[in-house]
């Protein structure tokens, strides 16, 4: 007994102990967990994570037909602006939207008919957002009322016919500056350069473009005063003038105006020379604004012709500034040089076109921040802007998309000191780069 008494006591005195130690060393209380810190617990709101949107952008060329030369230079133009686009990254919309093209387009042959069953496939099959137009006022007009047929935004340009605008669309916009307007500035040269100029001869292709400016400068140069001793027109394809040529030297004009197209103002230019029919200036419609033109050799000196655009025009961010409008894309220089880099030759102003299309589709998609139709419209509605290619503004009355802040230049081909044929502005005054040839010296 008294052992276990003992033992008892032992484990109780060892219990003290133990419990003494716990007390002596107690456990370490945890240190709160760390709170998070302001950034943690609200971070900073991050920029838009880009999101790229790829459009469909669709058009014909004419890579067939009598109106290969001219498209090309069009088409050219349209893709050197997709490959600038390309280098920028796209359009930037203000929610990190990436705006970026994927082109789609045909050969319509240079035929009305192509061009309406191809605009149809465009936007049904291939699914198009935008549109640029064929090349020429009768593909355009074709193209147009598919465009607006479907709703789709066109932009036009290598199209020049006021008629296209008279018909209630409120989608097609134009670039070039009007037919009505086109060869007017012809009859106010002869007047400045020769007082005592009365007579004009006017001969011209029977295509819609064609006929719209003839009409329009016969019109203009009887309310200046003059006589047209001769309008005719003849058949496109027409590849004999000497028939017209026998009619213009029997009405003795002081100058013949008219054309159409590069084939047939080429071949009408040629044979005038080769008649050596006695006139003191000829004005020809877009053949002479084509770099080809300088093939004609002799035949081209003197001639002269409208032109949309030139690459010695004064267009400019400062004339822009001076005239109070805002400036838009590449300068004239940085256009050209990066046309002869990708093409090698200079641009003509069926190319410049080309680009000024996409360039004014791409200020509208900035100005709107958005692809919407309907944003795109009021955009395009509102525009007023000078580009490399000119001022472009728009009428938003009756004739909803006429071209209304573009004006034309006029061309002569002449020789330089070293006996080269170049391309100098003649009229009016203050854009001109040369005294004009007048009268011709054939």
């Amino acid at each position: 007994m008294k052992g276990m008494r003992l033992l008892i006591t032992l484990l109780f005195v060892l219990a003290l102990v133990v419990t003494g130690c716990s007390k002596a060393t107690p456990t370490p209380t945890p240190k709160p967990a760390a709170q998070p810190t302001k950034a943690a617990e609200a971070p900073t709101k991050a920029a838009p994570q880009a999101k790229e949107k790829t459009l469909v952008l669709g058009f014909t060329a004419s890579q067939t037909g009598k109106y290969a030369k001219e498209s090309k230079e069009q088409t050219q133009g349209i893709q050197l602006w997709l490959k600038d686009l390309d280098k920028k990254g796209g359009i930037k919309l203000s929610d990190g939207t990436v705006i970026k093209f994927k082109v789609k387009y045909y050969d319509d042959e240079s035929t009305k008919e192509r061009v309406q069953q191809l605009y149809t496939k465009l936007i049904t099959e291939d699914k198009a957002d935008l549109l640029i137009s064929p090349y020429s006022s009768g593909l355009t007009a074709a193209a147009a009322v598919i465009a607006e047929q479907y709703g789709k935004i066109m932009m036009t340009t290598g199209a020049a016919s006021d008629s296209i605008y008279k018909k209630g669309y409120k989608r097609v916009y134009q670039i070039y500056t009007p037919a009505s307007r086109y060869l007017t500035g012809a009859v106010d040269a002869l007047k400045a350069w020769d007082p005592n100029a009365k007579k004009v001869a006017i001969v011209y292709e029977k295509s819609k473009f064609a006929t719209g400016v003839a009409k329009a400068v016969k019109a203009y140069a009887e309310k200046q005063g003059m006589e047209v001793v001769l309008f005719e027109g003849y058949e496109a394809g027409t590849t004999d003038f000497n028939p017209f040529i026998n009619k213009i030297e029997a009405a003795k004009p002081d100058a013949i105006i008219g054309g159409g197209h590069f084939q047939d103002g080429s071949t009408f230019a040629k044979q005038l020379y080769e008649k050596k029919t006695p006139v003191k200036m000829v004005a020809i419609l877009v053949a002479p604004a084509v770099p080809e033109f300088a093939e004609l050799g002799d035949a081209a000196v003197g001639v002269i012709g409208p032109s949309q655009w030139e690459s010695i025009a004064k267009y400019s961010p400062e004339s822009a500034k001076a005239a109070g409008i805002a400036w838009c894309g590449p300068t004239i220089d940085q256009f050209v040089s990066e046309y002869k880099e990708a093409y090698g030759y200079e641009p003509g102003y069926h190319a410049a076109g080309g680009y000024a299309a996409g360039l004014v589709l791409e200020r509208a998609i900035k100005m709107a921040d958005s692809v919407d139709p309907d944003a795109l419209v009021k955009a395009l509605d509102s525009m007023d802007v000078m580009i490399f290619f000119g001022h472009i503004k728009f009428d938003t009355g009756e004739a909803h998309g006429l071209q209304i802040g573009h004006d034309m230049v006029y061309l002569q081909w002449q020789k330089d000191q070293s006996g080269n044929l170049v391309r100098q502005i003649v009229w009016p005054e203050a854009a001109k780069t040369a005294e004009p040839i007048y009268p011709l010296q054939r």
